[in-house]
C-alpha cells in the first residue's frame, strides 16, 4: 500500500495544480502582455521618424528597456527569445524555451493560429518551483524591414545592422512566421 500512497496524493493534487497553472497564466498574461504592443508601437514610430536604419537603436535599447521596466516592477525574469538570434546575449533561449519555440513552429506548421499560441507550466529549477510562460511573437509588417529575406535588405541597412549586431542570424523571415517569443520565469 505504501507505494501507491504517493501516486494517490499526486493524482489528488492534479486538479489544484491545473487550476494554479490557469490562474498563474491569466495573471501573467494580464501583467506582461501589454508590453508587446508598446514595443511594436515604439518600433513603428521609430521607423516612421528615423527610417529603418535609424530605428535599429530603438530595437536594441528601447524595446529591452520596456521589458526591463516590467521585470523591475514584477521581479520576474521577462525577455524575448528566438531560435535565430539578433542579440545572442539577450535573446538566446534556454533549453525549455528552445523546446517551446520548436514546438511553436510545429504547431504553426499544423495550422494553429500564432496570435493564441502560448505555453505555461510549473517546473522545478534548482529545487524551487517556478512558473514558466511563453507567448509566440509573429513577424509583423514592421519586422520585415530588418528581419525579412537577407537578399532584400539594402547594403546600407545590412552595414548598420552589422555594426549593432555582428553575429546577426535574425533574417529570412516572412510575415506571419514565428519570430520568437516573450518568455517569463516567475518564482513561486
Amino acid at each position: 500500500m505504501k507505494t501507491f500512497l504517493p501516486i494517490a496524493l499526486l493524482l489528488a493534487a492534479l486538479p489544484a495544480l491545473a487550476q494554479d497553472v490557469a490562474a498563474l497564466t491569466a495573471d501573467t498574461k494580464k501583467t506582461v502582455l501589454p508590453v508587446v504592443p508598446k514595443v511594436v508601437k515604439a518600433m513603428q514610430e521609430a521607423v516612421a521618424a528615423k527610417g529603418v536604419a535609424g530605428a535599429i537603436p530603438v530595437c536594441k535599447e528601447e524595446a529591452p528597456a520596456l521589458i526591463k521596466e516590467k521585470r523591475t516592477e514584477t521581479g520576474w525574469d521577462i525577455r524575448r527569445v528566438s531560435l535565430k538570434t539578433r542579440n545572442a546575449e539577450r535573446a538566446t533561449p534556454d533549453l525549455w524555451e528552445a523546446r517551446q519555440l520548436a514546438d511553436f513552429n510545429i504547431r504553426a506548421a499544423n495550422g494553429e493560429k500564432l496570435d493564441t499560441m502560448e505555453k505555461s507550466e510549473i517546473v522545478t529549477i534548482d529545487g524551487k518551483q517556478v512558473f514558466r510562460y511563453m507567448k509566440a511573437l509573429p513577424v509583423a509588417d514592421v519586422c520585415l524591414a530588418c528581419h525579412g529575406p537577407a537578399d532584400s535588405l539594402d547594403a546600407g541597412l545590412k552595414a548598420e545592422l552589422g555594426k549593432y549586431y555582428p553575429h546577426d542570424r535574425a533574417t529570412g523571415y516572412a510575415k506571419g512566421q514565428i519570430r520568437g517569443a516573450l518568455t517569463v520565469k516567475r518564482p513561486l
